[in-house]
C-alpha cells in the first residue's frame, strides 16, 4: 500500500480447541473489531451478495510519482494480475486495501472497482485533512469519487499527535502515513508494491512499507511492541509481495538495476523469483485453501444458517456495521465453527469405519487360517481391505482431515481474536490480532488461516466496547467458572476423556486376561481336545487379541493420552487466570491477563494441531 505525500514525493502507504474427532461438545464464540471509526459504508448490497465468506485482500503500496509514460503499462499489468487471481481462485472475491493516495494507490483501486472488487480505504487521519494532499483538482476529484465507492476507515492519531500537528507537512504527518502503510501491510493477504526497488530512509515510504511487510521492522522510529524478530524456524513465511517494477518521475527515477519497468517479481523474506515468473506454488496453495474454504461455506450455507445461532448476541455491533455480512467477524466465526464440526464428524465416521473394517478383516483372516470350510473368508478379507482403502482414499481426496484441522485452527484463532477485541485488548496502537500468536511453527500451507485472521473485521466491523461491563462479560463468558466458560469446558472434558481412556485400558486388560486364560486352557487340555476344538480356542484367542489391538490403535489415533494431558494443562491455565482476574479490579491488569491467556490457549492449540496432523486417516497406518 502507499503512504500519503512525503518529502520524498512518494505516496506511502470454536468449538473445542483440543477436541479430537470424537468430541462433540459445544462452546460459544464471539467476535470483535479493530479500533477505528467507520466513516463510510460498503457499496450498497456488497456485504450480502458478495460470494465468499472471506475475500482475497490485496494491499497496495506505491510511489506517487510514477513516470507518466509507464502508467498505462502499469494499469495493464494490474488488470492481468487481478484477472489471474480471479481465474485461479474463483470463490474468493477480491478486496482492495488502498489509502487512495495519488499514483499507484488510486490506479489499483480504480482497476479493482472495474472488476467488481470491494474497496476498503484506510485513511491516515480525518478525510477532510487527508484531502488537502490532493492539490490538483483532477486528483482531488478522483479521490472523492473513490471515497464514494469505498468503505473508509479513519485511523486514530498516534499518541502525542494532535489534529493541528498533522494538518501541516512534517514529521507528525509522515508518521501517520507510516501508520496507515503498516495497517495495510498487517491486514492484506498479498501486498502489491508498485516500486522502483530502491531502499529509502523516508518515513513511511514505499521501500519502508515493503521492508515492514517482509521483516516486521517498523518504519523509522515508530514504537512497536514487537520489533524485528530472529528467524529461527525458516521456510514458514506466508507473506507474499508482488513487486511491480516502475520508474519515477525524477532525475534518478530509473528502477534499481537489473530491474526493468513493467516486470513482476514475486518476493518473500527469503527469496525473489525471476522477473515475470509464475506465482510460487506454495503460495498458490495458501490461496487455494482459502478459496476451498469459501467454496465449502457456500456449499453448506443452508446448514450454517439453520444452526440457530443468534449472531447479534455473539458480536455487539455499531450503527453502520452489518454483523450478518458474509465476512463480518461473527458470521465468519459461525461459518468456520460449523464447518469444523461438520468435517470433524466426517473424520470420526471414517475413523470408526476404518477400524471396524480392520477388526473384521482380522477375524476373517483368522477364520480362513484356522477353521475348516472357510475358504470364502479370504474373499471377505480382500473385499474389506479394498473397502478400507476406498474409504481412506475418499477421505484423503476430499481432504476431510486437513479441513477439520485447518477450520478448527481458524475457529479457535477467531475465538481468541474476538474475545480480545470485545475486551478492548490491543497489543499496539493499532489492534494486533491473534494470528501473531497462532501457528508460528506451522507449515506455510496453514498461512491461509493467518491470512483470514489478518483481514477479519475489515468489513462490517464495530467499535469494541471499553467499559467495565463489557470486560466483565468477556471474563464470565470466556474464562467462566467450574461449570461454564472455558474453565468449565476443560474441567468437564478432562473427566470425560479420563473415563474413556480408563475404559480402553480396562478393555485391554480384560482381553489380555481372557487370552491368557484361553492359552492356559489350550495348554492344559492340548492332548484331550480335538483339532476342531483347538482351532475354535485359537480363533477365540484371536478375537480378544485383535479387538484389544484395534481398540488400542483407535485410542492412539485419537490421541487420548495426549489430550488428557492438554485438557488438564488448560484447566490449570484457565483456573489460574480466573483466580488472578478475581484478585484485581484494575481493567488494564485484567486485559493483560486475558491477553496472556489467549496466547497460552493458541500455543496449546498449535501443539494439538501438530499432533493430529501426524496421525492422518490412512488405511496403511491402521
Amino acid at each position: 500500500m502507499a503512504t500519503g505525500m512525503t518529502n520524498e514525493n512518494e505516496s506511502g502507504i470454536a468449538r473445542a480447541a483440543f477436541d479430537s474427532p470424537e468430541s462433540g461438545d459445544t462452546r460459544a464464540g464471539t467476535a470483535g473489531t479493530v479500533r477505528a471509526s467507520i466513516v463510510g459504508n460498503v457499496r450498497s448490497g456488497d456485504a450480502r451478495t458478495n460470494a465468499g465468506v472471506t475475500p482475497l485482500v490485496i494491499g497496495v503500496t506505491s510511489h506517487r510519482n510514477i513516470a507518466a509514460r509507464e502508467v498505462e503499462a502499469i494499469r495493464q499489468r494490474v488488470r492481468e494480475l487481478f484477472a489471474q487471481l480471479q481465474h485461479e481462485f474463483p470463490h474468493s472475491p477480491l478486496a482492495i486495501l488502498s489509502p487512495l493516495a495519488e499514483g499507484g494507490d488510486q490506479l489499483v483501486a480504480e482497476e479493482g472497482l472495474k472488476l467488481g472488487a470491494r474497496l476498503v480505504a484506510p485513511l491516515p487521519f480525518a478525510r477532510e485533512l487527508y484531502a488537502h494532499d490532493f492539490a490538483d483538482s483532477e486528483a482531488r476529484a478522483r479521490f472523492e469519487s473513490l471515497c464514494a465507492q469505498a468503505q473508509m476507515i479513519e485511523l486514530p492519531l498516534l499518541v502525542g499527535h494532535t489534529r493541528a500537528a498533522v494538518s501541516t507537512h512534517g514529521e507528525e504527518r509522515n508518521r501517520q502515513y507510516a501508520q496507515v502503510g503498516m495497517f495495510v501491510a498487517r491486514h492484506c493477504h498479498l501486498l502489491l508494491a508498485i516500486w522502483d526497488g530502491k531502499p529509502s530512509h523516508q518515513m513511511g515510504g514505499t521501500a519502508q512499507i515493503v521492508d515492514y511487510f517482509l521483516t516486521g521492522t517498523p518504519p523509522g522510529d515508530i514504537e512497536r511492541r514487537r520489533n524485528r524478530r530472529p528467524r529461527l524456524y525458516g521456510g514458514d513465511d506466508e507473506r507474499l509481495l508482488c513487486h511491480l517494477v516502475c520508474s519515477r518521475d525524477a532525475p534518478d527515477g530509473a528502477p534499481a538495476a537489473p530491474l526493468r519497468p513493467g516486470q513482476v517479481v514475486w518476493r518473500n523474506l527469503d527469496e525473489a523469483s525471476a522477473p515475470d515468473a509464475p506465482m510460487p506454488g506454495t503460495f498458490r496453495t495458501v490461496y487455494a485453501h482459502a478459496d476451498q474454504f469459501n467454496l465449502d461455506a457456500a456449499k453448506y450455507a443452508a446448514g450454517i444458517e439453520a444452526d440457530g445461532a443468534n449472531i447479534d448476541s455473539i458480536e455487539p455491533h455499531a450503527e453502520g456495521a452489518d454483523a450478518h455480512a458474509p465476512s463480518s467477524p461473527a458470521a465468519l466465526f459461525r461459518a468456520t465453527d460449523w464447518l469444523a464440526m461438520h468435517f470433524q464428524k466426517r473424520v470420526l465416521l471414517a475413523l470408526r469405519v476404518i477400524y471396524l473394517v480392520a477388526f473384521v478383516m482380522g477375524m476373517a483372516f483368522t477364520a480362513y487360517d484356522n477353521l475348516p470350510a472357510s475358504d470364502n473368508m479370504l474373499y471377505v478379507f480382500m473385499f474389506l481391505f479394498a473397502a478400507g482403502v476406498l474409504i481412506s482414499s475418499i477421505a484423503k481426496r476430499r481432504e476431510w482431515h486437513r479441513k477439520y484441522l485447518d477450520y478448527r485452527a481458524l475457529a479457535e484463532g477467531l475465538r481468541v481474536q474476538c474475545y480480545w477485541r470485545r475486551a478492548g485488548i490491543s497489543l499496539t496502537s493499532d489492534p494486533e490480532f491473534a494470528h501473531d500468536s497462532l501457528m508460528q511453527k506451522q507449515d506455510i500451507e496453514l498461512g491461509w488461516v493467518r491470512n483470514v485472521m489478518r483481514s477479519a473485521g475489515l468489513f462490517g466491523h464495530a467499535r469494541p466496547a471499553q467499559d467495565g461491563v463489557a470486560l466483565r462479560g468477556v471474563i464470565d463468558e470466556w474464562v467462566g467458572d467450574d461449570v461454564s466458560g472455558e474453565l468449565g469446558y476443560y474441567r468437564r472434558r478432562t473427566g470425560q476423556r479420563e473415563h474413556a481412556y480408563h475404559a480402553t485400558e480396562m478393555i485391554g486388560a480384560i482381553c489380555l486376561l481372557a487370552g491368557i486364560f484361553l492359552s492356559v486352557v489350550l495348554a492344559v487340555l492340548a492332548h484331550r481336545l480335538s483339532a476342531d476344538a483347538k482351532n475354535d480356542l485359537i480363533v477365540a484367542m484371536a478375537v480378544f487379541s485383535i479387538f484389544a489391538a484395534v481398540r488400542e490403535a483407535y485410542s492412539f489415533r485419537k490421541a487420548d493420552r495426549e489430550l488428557i494431558r492438554q485438557y488438564r494443562f488448560m484447566e490449570r491455565v484457565f483456573s489460574n487466570a480466573r483466580a488472578a482476574l478475581d484478585k484485581t479490579d484494575d481493567a488494564d491488569e485484567q486485559r493483560e491477563i486475558l491477553r496472556a491467556l489467549g496466547e497460552a490457549s493458541l500455543a496449546e492449540h498449535v501443539e494439538w494441531a501438530v499432533m493430529h496432523r501426524q496421525r492422518p486417516l490412512e488405511a496403511g497406518r491402521m
